[in-house]
Parts: structure tokens; sequence; C-alpha cells
């Protein structure tokens, strides 16, 4: 398969109006590429279509809460009635809920589901004919990290990660006969709002969440610019995989070696991570 050109093509991103989505606009308008940008905060999303409209490049925006099933429909039901050829859709758009599975309520389970999977599978299949109607077009479905391990208290999200790992590679296999280059994007550690826009479970204990979101915070290193980058380089190059930072490909080689044991290997890494993050925590470390 040839590699991936960017420019004069249309692509579309959900999750746009912030962190990696809004990388990957910036991205993509650098390297020549019309956007479509759906997210459902207006006022941030019309923010990153200003400054790249600015650059000369024509962005559309559409906002869509992708929870909802028939408002997901109706907005690709518009693009794919203004952009009947698309080169290019990244289902970026990702939700995060806090909680072991006893202390989450199965609508809280099922709103991350919706939007980390439903809403992948939805936009691909009505989007699926614009894509094949554009010689050498391309589709990213971002994963987790938690699609690639299942680490305790992420059991929705993890579900809903590993559903769009299995969709993507399957899918993989079936759209290579179009020509339609497929990747599956596990990031890591990436610095975007998504574990603090995160909902909590509803029987959760809220200071004992907070004490964990905060050490997870600080392994968030990675500059979603840099990330996007990746991504990008991944389409030129059609990777079908991209794994982002040592917080992806270490616990990715970790979960191949040992299957059932990395769990705890993980565990005492990410230990160590926030004692070298907290000087504090060093501090009360016994030498």
């Amino acid at each position: 398969m040839r590699r991936f050109d960017f420019t004069g093509g249309t692509a579309v991103v959900t999750g746009a109006a912030g962190g990696i989505g809004a990388a990957l606009a910036d991205g993509l308008a650098r390297r020549g590429s019309d956007l479509v940008l759906l997210d459902r905060d207006a006022a941030r999303l019309d923010g990153v279509a200003d400054r790249i409209r600015a650059t000369g490049r024509t962005v559309w925006t559409h906002q869509v809460d992708l929870s909802d099933a028939g408002a997901t429909a109706a907005v690709a039901d518009l693009v794919r009635d203004r952009h009947p050829r698309l080169r290019l859709l990244v289902n970026n758009a990702g939700v995060a809920l806090g909680g072991r599975f006893d202390e989450v309520t199965f609508d809280e389970f099922s709103w991350v589901v919706e939007v980390n999977f439903r809403a992948v599978a939805q936009l691909t299949h009505a989007l699926l004919p614009a894509l094949r109607a554009e010689p050498g077009a391309h589709l990213v479905n971002v994963s987790s990290l938690f699609g690639l391990i299942a680490p305790p208290g992420q059991v929705a999200y993890a579900a809903s990660k590993f559903a769009v790992r299995g969709f993507t590679e399957a899918l993989r296999h079936e759209l290579a006969v179009d020509g339609i280059g497929v990747t599956c994007v596990h990031p890591g550690g990436v610095r975007t709002r998504i574990a603090a826009d995160a909902r909590v479970g509803s029987g959760v204990d809220r200071v004992r969440y907070e004490d964990g979101r905060r050490r997870f915070e600080r392994l968030l290193t990675i500059d979603p610019a840099t990330a996007a980058e990746a991504i990008l380089r991944g389409v030129t190059r059609r990777r079908p995989r991209v794994l982002i930072g040592w917080s992806a490909r270490l616990p990715e080689l970790l979960a191949r070696i040992a299957p059932a044991g990395h769990g705890r290997l993980l565990t005492a890494l990410g230990r160590a991570e926030a004692r070298r993050a907290d000087p504090a925590a060093r501090a009360r470390t016994p030498v």
C-alpha cells in the first residue's frame, strides 16, 4: 500500500476541541488537509477551528454528544452528505470513569462504552462509503494503553478500549481489499484532560479516588503534539499499530511476556514512578 497523502484530502477528527484531537487537527492542517472537526464542547472547538482557519485551511465543525446514538447518526449523515469523499477518519474522542465494577452503576458503565466504542463503530460504519470513494483513504481508531492491559478501577474504560482494539484489528483485514489503511493507536501517558474530566462512579470513595487521580496525573508527561505527530507518522507509513511512549510500549511488552502475571510488575513500576515524580514521596521512602 502506498504512503498516505494528506494534501488536498478531507479529514474527520472526533474529540477535536482539545488534547490529542486538537493537536491532530493542527498537524493535519500543516500537512494540507481540509478538516471536519467534531466535539461536544462547542466553545473550545470553535477556538481550534478559528486558529486553523487563520492558516488558510478550510474547517467545518459539528457539535455532537457521541453518547447519544441518534445525535451520532444525524451528524454522520451531515458529514457524509457534505463530504461524499473522505480521505481520513480519526475516531479519537473518549471519556473515562473511575471506579471498580461494583462501584459504578450500569448506566455509568454504559456511558463509557457508548462514547468509546459504539460511537467509533457507528461513525466508521456510516462514513465507510465516503472512505471507499476516496482512493488511498485511511482509518485511525484511538484505543489506549488500557486497550493493552486492564488495571483495576478502570473496568469500563478498559472494556471499551479493548473493544476498539479488536474492532480495529478485524476491520484492518476486511478493508485491505479496498485499499483502505487502518491504524489502531495506543497512547500511554499523554497530558490531556481525560483524567480531570472523568466521571466518578456513584459508589466510589471520593477521597480515595482523588488521591489516585493525582498520582495518575503525574504519569501524564507526553505532550499531545508529540502524540499527534507519532500518529500522523504512523498514518503516512500505513502502520497497523502505533504505541505512544514507554508507558504504552513497556506494558505491551510485559503483557506479551507475562500474560497472567504482568499486573504485579506494573503495580510496582507505577509506585516507583510516582515516587520519582513526587519529592515528598521519595523523602518518606526508606533507603
